[in-house]
């Protein structure tokens, strides 16, 4: 009989959790003070950045998390810590920078530095493992992403963090951001949309044709390995010479740059993994289904939308969100060529050498793509479920 595993032992995660926690406080700076958006920055530590009895606290709170995370296995225990070190530390840096920040100075701005990433993500992962050893089933994941977003919004709602730089350059820019979520979404979702309504019936095919099946899956795998900037400048010059000899083409938007070779990019990204696994899928289906659907007299037809397609479709899924969370990373770059999208933030903030407008582009970007994954991943687990 295997005895019992103590209560309290170390846990291996834990221990990189606190380490990260002890460099988070103790050797990286919390917060960045710059005299304008483009000033270089003076880093700040934890406590410098905020008032002692705050950063007194905050840091008790994590070196509590750090020990607990080593040592503690109970995956409520470790969720908790982690809800509450967040809930300590996301306030702590709007009011870290409405400290470091002088009064009535329009100018400076205040940005997360390294160790409120660190701790940041030190909190996250503690609450990742957490929910992963609860290990809860598709509804449960999906409420703990929607309590997560409605605890950020209510962050953003309360005006806490209204001093911090990034919030700052939103409010410079709200209706271009706005605008240009639109087109971020538009081009994740719509060419995704656009490669289903063309990849399952050519995964369909390519099932049931196998010289078409290799065909298929060769020419799109090639296609996967040109990198986004190549595919993109490809795609600029036929569809400029389209636009300059089809007017209804360039009335409907299509040119040489802009959303369209965008879209058309993303697109063709995202046939593979459909038609792969629309090939996958109906390939796994078993032979005694078909065989039974058949006996009882079954069109063709009748047998793929009635058997074949359902029992596939959780394996098609798996494949729609590889795309859409494929496709809502690569939206990104698409502002290279005029598509617009978060992009268009994250490059202006580069050549403008303004860290936060680029983080106004990137973190919207991961947030959608992490609610993405975890929603089509619990939609793909109850479909599995709905089959069994």
């Amino acid at each position: 009989m295997v005895p019992p595993r103590p209560a309290l032992s170390l846990d291996h995660l834990g221990c990189v959790i606190a380490i990260l926690i002890g460099v988070a406080l103790f050797a990286a700076p919390f917060a960045t003070y710059r005299a304008t958006r483009i000033a270089s920055g003076d880093s700040r530590l934890l406590i410098e950045a905020l008032p002692i009895a705050m950063g007194a606290v905050v840091a008790l709170v994590a070196l509590t998390i750090a020990v607990g995370a080593a040592l503690m296995r109970d995956p409520l225990g470790r969720l908790g810590s982690a809800v509450i070190g967040l809930a300590v530390l996301l306030p702590s840096l709007g009011l870290s920078a409405g400290y470091l920040t002088p009064a009535d100075n329009t100018f400076a701005r205040v940005s997360p530095s390294v160790g409120f990433w660190l701790l940041a993500l030190s909190f996250s992962l503690l609450a990742i493992d957490a929910l992963a050893r609860m290990r809860l089933g598709p509804y449960g994941r999906i409420a703990a992403l929607l309590v997560g977003l409605i605890a950020l919004a209510l962050l953003l709602f309360s005006g806490i963090w209204d001093d911090l730089s990034i919030l700052k350059e939103y409010r410079t820019r709200s209706d271009t951001f706005w605008r240009e979520a639109r087109q971020h979404l538009f081009l994740a979702f719509g060419s995704m949309a656009a490669a289903c309504a063309v990849g399952i019936p050519l995964g369909i095919a390519g099932h049931r044709l196998k010289t078409l099946r290799t065909a298929l899956l060769q020419g799109l795998g090639i296609v996967q390995t040109i990198p986004s900037i190549a595919l993109f400048g490809l795609l600029m010059a036929p569809l400029g010479a389209i636009a300059a000899s089809v007017p209804l083409a360039a009335a409907l938007g299509i040119k040489g740059i802009g959303a369209a070779p965008a879209f058309i990019a993303l697109f063709l990204y995202a046939l593979f993994p459909i038609v792969a696994n629309t090939i996958a899928g109906l390939s796994q289906v078993p032979a005694a289904a078909v065989d039974a659907a058949r006996g009882m007299g079954m069109s063709a037809r009748q047998k793929l939308v009635q058997v074949e397609m359902p029992l596939a479709f959780p394996v098609i899924l798996a494949g729609i969100r590889i795309v859409l969370v494929q496709n809502l990373g690569l939206a990104t770059v698409a502002a290279l060529i005029g598509g617009g999208g978060f992009g268009t933030f994250v490059f202006q903030g580069i050549g403008q050498t303004a860290i936060d407008l680029v983080l106004l582009g990137a973190i919207p970007t991961v947030i959608l793509s992490f609610a993405a994954s975890i929603v089509l991943d619990a939609l793909v687990e109850l479909a599995k479920g709905a089959l069994a």
